[in-house]
């Protein structure tokens, strides 16, 4: 929040006199963010070239080609191989423009070219050609980039080359070409791995991931995670995504209690602006927590910004929560082109059966004793023998423990047994261990994110021996001057 209002006061410009006057001041802070990326450079602090990150993020939709052009001409040297490679990507349109910026950057003493900021231009550049929708220049401006990558092996670099390699992926995906980096993103991450990039690491992980999943190899994607190094995380983002991707794959894999809860944690993490993948994050959880037995609450689809995107699996939970299977089949085809773009087709068709268990579950509290052929019509099962068919998922669900029942083959009955007092049962207890074990790990991932000064105790221990020190000299040269004081 700070650094918007931040934004926002140096963005006001001082005279709006013409036409230009909304360009100039984007180009100022594009040559402050230069100055904060060099310093950070020097001091070898990666927090500054975060920050101007940020800032460039900020300014993403103010940005021209006029502006860039007078930034790289400002930042690069006229003539060098970086300076000639971007200006050739920039459109040559509004050359009014590009003089006015030319000249009052002209006044202006350039800064040192860095590898930071050679690199820092590349990252404009691409944003401006993702954003311009010129995706062949982009794959192209993104290549290049990741070939001088390669190149440089500074710290200072990392955190400028994660958003290279997130926009390098990108520029490909929206191509639909993704499996052609495949095997650089490799590369790349085996190399981030050697040189301890681990921000470098997180980001290329998750883009193989997702790589992955995009034609849909679930299982080389948790080959990949699972042999892939573990640490702690550096970015919030870079690690929601990571948790989004472990729940779809573990989804897949039919373990739906760990997906569950990677899913609600990288919901619960995701910053509020980030909207659509929130709205990714709850679907998953919806079909999932479904696909458990559990009926998610009214206030997930009411979240807001969220209704309309959320309304297929209302009316599909709705259809679970009573056990139609008819109602059921029905929202399966009313939606089938919005499951299908979110990928959740398949995970749908594993609902039917949880369908039929719901419905049953509902027959069993209501009837101490009915017969199968009424269970099979209340179910609506559609097959050539429905009696036959009720009498397996009713004793599959008796074994599961799905319901407390008994069969009887002879009259063809499901008699259900007297529901108990659930206080008498451990289900409590797993309840409130549940709910202990959560805000427990949310403490311990508050303490471990607080930031301290680096090796701030070794300096307080320091002082301390310094003062000691001090004062021992001090006792000693006054002791000397007494003795020499008695010799006289």
């Amino acid at each position: 929040m700070t650094q918007d209002v931040e934004m926002k006061e140096q963005q006001v410009p001082a005279a709006p006199s013409n036409s230009t006057s909304s360009t100039i001041p984007v180009l100022q802070h594009l040559k402050e963010i230069a100055a904060l990326i060099e310093t950070g450079a020097y001091a070898r602090e990666v927090r500054r070239i975060l920050r101007a990150v940020r800032l460039t993020i900020a300014l993403r939709r103010k940005l021209k080609a006029s502006v860039i052009s007078s930034f790289i001409s400002f930042s690069l040297a006229p003539g060098s191989e970086a300076h000639q490679r971007l200006s050739s990507y920039l459109p040559k349109d509004d050359q009014n423009d590009m003089e006015v910026d030319t000249a009052s950057s002209a006044t202006q003493a350039t800064v040192k070219n860095s590898p930071e900021l050679e690199i820092y231009c590349y990252l404009l550049v691409l944003i401006f050609l993702i954003d311009q929708k010129k995706y062949n220049e982009a794959k192209a401006c993104s290549s290049a980039s990741i070939a001088r990558l390669k190149n440089l092996n500074r710290r200072t670099v990392d955190v400028l080359a994660s958003r290279l390699y997130f926009f390098y992926s990108l520029s490909y995906e929206l191509t639909d070409e993704l499996s052609e980096i495949r095997g650089n993103l490799l590369s790349l991450h085996r190399v981030a791995t050697l040189r301890h990039d681990e921000l470098g690491q997180e980001t290329l992980l998750n883009l193989l991931l997702r790589n992955y999943l995009h034609y849909n190899l679930y299982d080389q994607a948790e080959k990949l995670r699972s042999k892939a190094p573990r640490f702690e995380a550096h970015s919030n983002q870079q690690f929601c995504r990571y948790l989004f991707y472990l729940g779809k794959i573990r989804t897949i894999q039919l373990e739906y209690t760990d997906a569950k809860e990677s899913l609600l944690q990288a919901a619960r993490k995701a910053p509020v602006a980030a909207l659509g993948f929130r709205v990714q994050c709850n679907k998953w959880a919806v079909i999932v927590r479904l696909l458990l037995g559990e009926i998610p609450e009214r206030t997930v689809f009411m979240q807001k910004g969220m209704e309309k995107a959320l309304r297929p699996y209302f009316e599909l939970t709705n259809a679970v929560r009573i056990g139609d299977l008819e109602l059921f089949k029905t929202v399966a085809e009313k939606f089938s082109t919005t499951f299908s773009s979110d990928r959740t087709n398949n995970l749908i068709v594993r609902l039917r059966h949880n369908v039929i268990r719901t419905g049953l579950r509902n027959i069993s509290i209501s009837y101490s004793r009915i017969s199968l052929a009424d269970v099979a019509k209340k179910l609506r099962l559609d097959s050539p023998n429905p009696v036959a068919d009720a009498e397996s998922i009713v004793s599959k669900a008796i074994r599961d423990g799905a319901i407390d029942a008994t069969l009887d083959h002879a009259n063809g009955w499901m008699v259900s047994k007297e529901t108990g007092d659930i206080y008498s049962t451990n289900e409590p207890q797993q309840a409130f261990n549940s709910r202990i074990a959560f805000c427990l790990n949310m403490h311990n991932e508050a303490v471990r994110a607080l930031r301290f000064p680096p090796n701030s105790h070794k300096e307080k221990e320091s002082a301390e021996k310094r003062r000691e020190r001090q004062q021992q000299e001090q006792e000693l040269a006054k002791h000397i001057a007494e003795e020499d004081d008695d010799d006289f």
